[in-house]
This record gives C-alpha cells, sequence and structure tokens, in this order.
C-alpha cells in the first residue's frame, strides 16, 4: 500500500503557542494551573498535559481564587475576562493571535457604527468568544439562506468576520450572498484567512487527486477536522475521520493502493505516526510526502512567561 502525507498538516502556529503557554507555566508555576475549556481540540494533547498537571475547566468558578488560569486557544468573551480579573486570577491568554485580529477587526467596525455580521457556527467556542467580545450586536450568519432571512434594509451599514477556522472557500458563497443582497457591506481581505486552514484544505484538494482513502486525524469536535473530511468526500475520495491508529479498519482498504493522510491543525504529528502504524499492521506500506506548502509561521509567546525561563536557563 502506498501512504501519501498531506503538507502541510496538523499543528498550526497557533496550538504550538498555546500548548507552550502551558508547558511553560507548569514549568515555571508548577502544577497545578487551570485551563478554560480544553486549550485545543484534541484528547490526546489534553491528556498529556492533564498528566503534566493541568486541569481543565468549564468555568472560571471552578478555579481557586489567585490560581493560575489560562484561556484556551479559540478566545474568550469580555466577561470571562472580567470575571477571572474579580476572582484575581493569574491569566495567561492562549487565544490564537489571528482569533484576537478578528476581535480587533470587528470591534473596528462596531465602532464605526456598522451592524456586524459574523460567518461561523453556532456553539464553537470561537465564535461565542467573538460574540463576546464585540460590544454591540452580532449577527450569526451559517449559510446562504440565512442571509436571505436576515431582517436587515439592503442600504444597512454591514460589516463581516469570519471563523478563523474557515477557509475561503468555506465562506465564498455566503459573502458572495450578502454582498448581492446588501449594497453597503465590507469586510477584511481575504489574506487575512487563517493561513493554516487555507494551506490544509489546499492540500487536500490537491492529495484527494492522487489517493482512493483519505485519512484525517483529529477530533470529532474539531471543525477545521471535520471540514478536511468533508472536502475529501465532496472529491469524491472515500474520507475517514479517526482519532488515532485504533480507530482505522481494515475493510477501508479492500483493494485499496494509495491512502492519504492529513491531520486537522489541532492533531499531534505522533497520532499521524500512530495511524501510519496501524496501516501496517494490515501489510507493507511505502510512506512518502506530497509537494505543498512548508508554513515558517511562529507566534510569540506572553513575556511573563518568556522572561522569568529566560533568566533561569542563563
Amino acid at each position: 500500500m502506498r501512504v501519501i502525507l498531506a503538507q502541510p498538516r496538523g499543528f498550526c502556529a497557533g496550538v504550538v503557542r498555546a500548548i507552550e503557554i502551558v508547558d511553560r507555566a507548569l514549568r515555571q508555576h508548577g502544577a497545578p494551573v487551570y485551563v478554560r475549556h480544553e486549550i485545543v481540540h484534541n484528547r490526546h494533547v489534553v491528556d498529556n498535559l492533564r498528566q503534566k498537571g493541568a486541569r481543565f475547566v468549564e468555568e472560571l468558578d471552578e478555579v481557586p481564587q489567585g490560581a493560575v488560569a489560562i484561556f484556551s486557544a479559540h478566545g474568550v468573551a469580555k466577561t470571562v475576562e472580567r470575571d477571572a480579573e474579580a476572582r484575581g486570577l493569574d491569566v495567561l491568554d492562549a487565544t490564537c493571535p489571528l482569533v484576537t485580529k478578528v476581535h480587533v477587526q470587528g470591534r473596528q467596525y462596531v465602532a464605526a457604527g456598522r451592524t456586524l455580521i459574523l460567518i461561523g457556527h453556532a456553539g464553537h467556542p470561537e465564535v461565542e468568544g467573538t460574540i463576546g467580545q464585540i460590544p454591540g450586536k452580532v449577527l450569526l450568519v451559517q449559510s446562504e439562506a440565512q442571509v436571505a432571512k436576515l431582517e436587515l434594509r439592503e442600504d444597512t451599514p454591514l460589516a463581516y468576520v469570519t471563523q478563523t477556522t474557515l477557509s475561503v472557500d468555506d465562506t465564498r458563497g455566503i459573502i458572495d450572498a450578502l454582498m448581492r443582497r446588501f449594497t453597503d457591506i465590507v469586510g477584511p481581505d481575504t489574506r487575512d484567512i487563517c493561513y493554516a486552514t487555507q494551506n490544509r484544505q489546499a492540500a487536500v484538494r490537491a492529495l484527494s487527486k492522487e489517493v482512493d482513502v483519505l485519512l484525517v486525524v483529529g477530533a470529532t469536535n474539531s471543525s477545521n477536522s471535520n471540514r478536511l473530511r468533508e472536502i475529501g468526500s465532496e472529491s469524491g475520495v472515500a474520507s475517514y475521520l479517526v482519532a488515532d491508529g485504533s480507530e482505522v479498519k481494515a475493510e477501508w482498504f479492500a483493494s485499496v493502493r494509495t491512502v492519504g493522510i492529513t491531520a486537522g491543525a489541532s492533531a499531534p504529528e505522533e497520532m499521524v505516526e500512530n495511524v501510519i502504524d496501524a496501516l501496517r499492521a494490515l501489510g507493507p506500506v511505502d510512506v512518502t510526502t506530497m509537494a505543498g506548502h512548508e508554513e515558517k509561521v511562529e507566534f510569540k509567546l506572553p513575556s511573563k512567561l518568556m522572561q522569568p525561563l529566560a533568566a533561569r536557563e542563563v
């Protein structure tokens, strides 16, 4: 069996930064540190950090007063920030800088007098955090059909922002529908779309042309991982979302010669290797990596984590 690995795949810079924040907080403060919600949407990552001493909570009232509290990569609402301050928590914000950029853009649009439309998935932590960061009403739109149902005049001053785990292709239809219906609407440049989401989806589209089956390594609650599987299916390839090798089923590969593997932005490379090992248990495999975009993006850590560690290492 031939196995082709997508390039790029797996961790993005925002996820690397979030995990590093928890790791460094544990090294600097010792266990436990408290993380509001899953730091990223991946069970293996969360379990690994839990073993090191991180405690994951749903709400801040579960965090002892004055303790170290970390906000997940998805971002939080202003009310959560105020609650943390009122409780005297030592906060480390692991919000992805690209998510923070969406928050800033949204506030700027509202300050300019525009009604804000957020393109995203209801209930997703990033969407809830973004809505809670905007001082005013935010209209959530999930489909082109919902654009038609917006109770707004066609000349209403509008602006839109998008959930970062959606790509240009994911949002194009909705944005086009907004542009057709409303005469005064603005939004961010397509270059502001999350680079990692766009790159991984483009890689899957290219990979799908070369394989009989696509395996996406990622969590079921990971928006970007689910979208990668959907893209494979839309390309006409049998596509499966698996957390690790234990979920790989032999019957998927009857008469299959070529298997493609990618991973969502919160899935570690060790889980990709685990899936490859599961395929090796079925028979000989030849593993290659497709040509693709090499990502070199890095995001800075909070300064209060960097300086004490640097002093200690000197």
